[in-house]
């Protein structure tokens, strides 16, 4: 039993890797891409800690190269995912049971596992498995890392939160799990958030069925396998690649669910808040809905910003990953008094960009994640194309080999065209230009035209400008950013999450998120109970 206070000091962000020609980490990257390349892995759910096979499939391939098959992954029914929340419960009570700085311990671990001797195998199915870049997979990486330190953290600072106390009274509060268990459907974009949305609810003490997405499911399958080798116990996190549709038939109506952690469409989060709703009843508690959804992230210009800071922004904003992050920029609004020189200067390093197989590290971009991202972005480009109300300046698209879509710019006559209103997901950035004097109007344009929340930015050298944008866009986005791109979250620096149909905005990596998977009881302790009945004010005199 636990005789002391043990205190986690506040992490740092794990250093990010260059990856630079010659350096070591970039040889023994390379080997690894080569390795896992070589060879197709065979994939199984597993479920109480062990590997669990179905007969139903389906198959992982480089998006960059879609014949390329790298996995094959069991994919759970009805029989498996019962059984997973048969298995979540069973460990329930024995993992909560756990020491607290015992339970934290595992995920420290984890964190240095993959940090050290895993960290290039989940760089690698990162890259080869989500078409990333090897700077964009370590800094994934390094998120996820960050993810299970901070977090910990964070569960510390909650758990050392107690109420005051009056003479003769103990007042504290006990922060248990939740009663039941917690859905984690995870995104393909980031490896950092698949790990993330099972593992914070379970350092709290929860048990947790994750659903990994099926474009991401290699590299989330060695995130699972290196928290086995951290000690997590069976049952604790089951990891059950399946349908969504069977998801929402078999698990999320179980009366036992008592969390949904989610990152993905704002369709599915809505009809998930739907299905809550229709079993409310039936639920032993009230489910914790938290999510990020949706967006439709910006930056917006002054006429006082350097050009030069503005097309860098944009190009990274816009570009880095394919516009596959949740935050990319993917609508701007200029001013007509710079656009032209931001107009060339955006065309110009455009045509620099190199585009292809992410094994080859002199590239800026590789694919969008699969046909149907593919089949959205080509239907986009293709509109605006066709539009009287736009202009397509660059970009295009070829799936001969990948699913490469080109960095794609539109210029929209138009606030409300449908490419700056509309969620794309890929490369392709429109710029609305709009009069100088006409700041105020393009503004509420911003903030109105469509309803989402998640991430923008604005930029202006001019402070008072700064100021009342700034003022006007306060409720346009949950991460805002001035005189930097909207997107590079950092965990313990700008916790991330918006609102309105971006999510519930419950900031990933911080204690806001930590606080949902927990749920307090407040006890007050007499150390010498009273014996008296009547109040001293029911005297006489």
């Amino acid at each position: 039993m636990s005789n002391g206070f043990f205190k986690i000091k506040m992490p740092v962000n794990e250093p990010v890797r260059a990856y630079l020609p010659g350096s070591p980490e970039r040889e023994s990257l390379k080997k690894e891409l080569d390795r896992q390349a070589a060879e197709i892995v065979q994939i199984p759910m597993i479920i109480n800690g062990k590997e669990v096979w179905t007969e139903r499939k389906t198959t992982a391939v480089m998006p960059h190269d879609h014949a390329h098959v790298l996995a094959e992954a069991a994919s759970g029914g009805e029989k498996e995912l019962k059984d997973a929340i048969a298995a979540a419960l069973s460990a329930k009570e024995k993992w909560s049971a756990v020491p607290t700085e015992h339970r934290m311990a595992i995920f420290l671990r984890a964190a240095e596992i993959i940090a050290g001797p895993m960290r290039d195998t989940i760089n690698a199915a990162t890259m080869l498995g989500q078409s990333k870049t090897a700077y964009q997979a370590e800094i994934d990486t390094c998120e996820l890392i960050d993810f299970l330190r901070f977090n910990v953290y964070y569960l510390q600072q909650i758990y050392e939160n107690q109420p005051n106390n009056t003479p003769g009274v103990w007042n504290r509060i006990e922060y248990r799990p939740l009663e039941g268990f917690v859905t984690a459907i995870s995104p393909f974009n980031f490896t950092s958030i698949g790990a993330n949305l099972p593992t914070a609810p379970a350092i709290a003490g929860n048990v947790v069925l994750w659903k990994p997405a099926t474009t991401a499911v290699l590299s989330n399958y060695y995130v699972m396998k290196a928290f086995q080798m951290a000690g997590l116990p069976d049952g604790v996190i089951n990891f059950v690649p399946s349908r969504g549709s069977d998801m929402s038939k078999y698990v999320l109506s179980d009366p036992n669910m008592a969390g949904f952690h989610f990152t993905g469409s704002t369709e599915v989060f809505s009809g998930v808040y739907s299905l809550v709703g229709e079993n409310i009843k039936s639920y032993k508690t009230y489910p914790r809905l938290v999510g990020e959804t949706g967006g439709k992230d910006f930056i917006f210009a002054h006429n006082s910003v350097e050009p030069k800071t503005l097309v860098a922004a944009l190009m990274r904003a816009s570009y880095e990953y394919q516009g596959q992050k949740c935050s990319a920029a993917s609508r701007a609004y200029v001013p007509e008094s710079i656009w032209p020189e931001v107009k060339a200067g955006m065309l110009e390093e455009i045509s620099k960009l190199k585009i292809g197989d992410v094994r080859d590290f002199t590239n800026f971009m590789g694919a969008v994640i699969d046909a149907a991202a593919f089949k959205t972005n080509k239907e986009y480009i293709d509109y605006a194309r066709e539009s009287e109300d736009a202009e397509v300046l660059c970009g295009g698209y070829d799936d001969s080999k990948g699913y490469f879509v080109y960095p794609t710019l539109i210029q929209a006559k138009k606030p409300d065209f449908r490419t700056m209103v509309e969620e794309i997901f890929g490369p392709v950035m429109t710029i609305y230009v709009y009069p100088d004097d006409k700041l105020d109007e393009t503004l509420v344009s911003c903030d109105t035209s469509t309803g989402y929340g998640l991430s923008g930015a604005i930029f202006a050298n001019d402070r008072e400008a700064i100021v009342h944008m700034e003022n006007a866009l306060k409720n346009s986005a949950g991460n805002f950013y001035i005189n930097d791109k909207p997107t590079g979250a950092v965990i313990g620096q700008q916790p991330f999450g918006g609102a309105r149909a971006s999510g519930t905005n419950d900031k990933a990596g911080s204690e806001i998120n930590m606080y949902r998977w927990l749920s307090p009881r407040t006890i007050k302790e007499m150390y010498v109970p009273t014996q008296e009945i009547a109040y001293p004010y029911m005297k006489e005199q």
